[in-house]
């Protein structure tokens, strides 16, 4: 479950162990589970495509569906909830050394733990990870090793490049149509399920 992020909470981690197999079994992957709220709780589940391209509204109801039906099984959380299921958006959170390399060339931005180099703000290029480390070229030029394990949160920067970046993954999903640029500059597309405990109405928006 290394390749997730989480807020350190065993309830998203058992969600995520529920969930994954079925979504991969999908052609998703899930990026970033979290459970926000103390009384009115929201599951936000962030998926990409494993093929790499960008999902839509319709893949957002799949997955929707696809989750409800499990956790209706399994209840893992207790009393009312709102299932959020969305892409990472445009400019995006950098989870995992694919996402750090895929994006590599782009603009973001990273926050760690601990100082790094005497800071803990990070604002530059991305070129890219291994399985320990994100790198970055930050705006002064230097070349910065970022640990996995002390990143607090990193995204990227929404630019001209990256919009057409995004533009050319539609493109190449076939995904093109006279609304792609809405599409693309849409920082999420998100499905909502409202689920008063086991007994729950399915709502699209």
């Amino acid at each position: 479950m290394d390749s997730l992020e989480f807020s350190d909470n065993r309830l998203e981690h058992r969600i995520a162990a529920l969930i994954e197999p079925t979504l991969i079994d999908m052609g998703y992957e899930v990026v970033r589970i979290m459970i926000l709220g103390k009384v009115a709780l929201t599951l936000q589940i962030m998926v990409d495509r494993a093929d790499g391209s960008l999902i839509n509204v319709e893949d957002c109801e799949q997955i929707s569906h696809a989750v409800s039906a499990i956790l209706d099984v399994s209840d893992p959380i207790d009393g009312a909830w709102t299932l959020e299921v969305s892409s990472a958006g445009i400019d995006r959170p950098l989870v995992r050394p694919k996402d750090w390399n895929r994006f590599s060339g782009h603009l973001a931005k990273a926050e760690t733990m601990i100082p790094i180099e005497s800071r803990r703000r990070f604002s530059g290029i991305v070129l890219g990870a291994d399985d320990e480390y994100a790198r970055m070229r930050l705006d002064d030029g230097l070349e910065v090793a970022l640990p996995f394990s002390e990143i607090r949160k990193a995204k990227l920067v929404l630019t001209d490049a990256l919009i057409d970046a995004c533009q050319h993954m539609l493109s190449s999903s076939g995904g093109v149509s006279d609304n792609s640029q809405d599409a693309v500059e849409e920082d999420t597309k998100k499905d909502q399920s409202k689920r008063p405990g086991k007994h729950n109405r399915y709502k699209t928006h």
